[in-house]
């Protein structure tokens, strides 16, 4: 049986550093931000987002600074790209998943995860976690990030707690890297015994 596991975590919880750790131990792993990322340089993606943000797109695609600055001004306007994203996003992760089938356990890294009522699609859940001073310094030292853009995020995401007390399994990514390592393996071992392999 494979075993479709949900990471998760608000902005600048360390959410890609962890899956790299589930990687790292041959866990196929989805990163919905990376495919967001391939899909925003080039195709259909890119034209419905310049059709509804004139001005965000240039040579190289979606350029995600000014699009963020769009979103800063009419903080409303992320729903709209989220209803273009995420239908792509879906269809990468269903080709994801076929082509992964033999596994024992599939990961996929989904930042909206419970704002979408997504868990429901998954086996199990993981919230990657860090204090708050920690996560706004590692998101403001972004380039082209913003205090305004992060409170627009962070109001559009479900509150750290909320998640925690939402998932099977919390990693607290906010002190060392073997700490957080040592927080995996245990889960994996958890979820190997689930999946019976």
């Amino acid at each position: 049986m494979t075993l479709k596991v949900a990471l998760t975590g608000s902005i600048g919880m360390g959410k890609s550093t962890v899956a790299k750790m589930f990687a790292d131990r041959g866990v196929p792993v989805f990163e919905a931000d990376a495919v967001v990322h391939r899909l925003y340089k080039s195709g259909p993606l890119v034209e419905a987002i310049e059709q509804r943000f004139p001005g965000s797109t240039g040579p190289d695609g979606v350029d995600r600074i000014k699009l963020a600055k769009v979103l800063t001004a009419k903080g409303e306007e992320v729903a709209a790209v989220e209803a273009i994203v995420h239908p792509a996003v879906r269809d990468e992760r269903d080709t994801f998943i076929a082509e992964n089938a033999g596994a024992a356990i599939l990961l996929f890294d989904i930042p909206l995860l419970f704002e979408t009522g997504g868990e429901k699609d998954f086996d199990a859940t993981i919230v990657v976690t860090a204090p708050e001073d920690v996560q706004r310094r590692r998101v403001l030292a972004r380039a082209g990030m913003r205090p305004q853009f992060l409170d627009v995020i962070l109001n559009r995401q479900m509150p750290d707690a909320e998640k925690r007390g939402r998932a099977d399994f919390v990693i607290d990514n906010g002190s060392t890297f073997a700490h957080a390592e040592a927080q995996v393996e245990h889960i994996l071992a958890c979820l190997r015994e689930r999946s019976g392999q």
